[in-house]
């Protein structure tokens, strides 16, 4: 702060070093940095100053030719940004001319009912996708009891092999 010349604040202080208020007033050793640094301003801030008016040293006359250039300048903006919003708002009403008495209601019973249709599609959506990830969780499960029975089928013809291969 001392650097920006900044006017030292409790608050200001806090927030940049990232703690509380009441730490900074509870805690002896930084009330006493705080009122250390809050003396030292007057005198840092008189240095800055006179830094400042050495900067401005320049006639005051150029300076306030320059400020009534950007007036002008800000004026026409200004200017031109009121005739951009006029002729917005003639494109706006030429617009609303050509529609019908009924269109504005027509077009909110419209929307909302596309947006009814909007939702029920989402939950039917949900809907399809839970009924889907059941399917495919039942589907690999048949998978597997088929492996196990296509398994124990193999079992049970190896065995009646063996057992009609074996001399009486």
């Amino acid at each position: 702060m001392r650097r920006d010349h900044i006017p030292v604040q409790t608050a200001m202080v806090a927030r940049r070093a990232e703690v509380s208020r009441t730490f900074l007033y509870q805690n002896e050793h930084a009330r006493k940095l705080l009122a250390d640094a809050a003396a030292d301003y007057p005198a840092a801030a008189a240095a800055a100053s006179r830094r400042h008016d050495a900067d401005q040293a320049g006639p005051w006359k150029d300076r306030a030719l320059n400020a009534e250039d950007a007036l002008k300048t800000a004026y026409a903006e200004i200017s031109k940004q009121r005739d951009q919003i006029g002729k917005l708002l003639g494109r706006i009403r030429d617009l609303e001319i050509d529609l019908p008495a009924d269109a504005v209601e027509r077009i909110t019973i419209e929307n909302r009912t596309l947006r009814q249709e909007n939702r029920q599609l989402i939950t039917d959506n949900h809907q399809l996708t839970e009924r889907l990830k059941a399917a495919r969780e039942n589907n690999r499960f048949l998978d597997t009891r088929i492996a196990r029975l296509e398994a124990d089928l193999a079992e049970s013809l190896l065995a009646g092999q063996g057992a009609s291969v074996q001399p009486s």
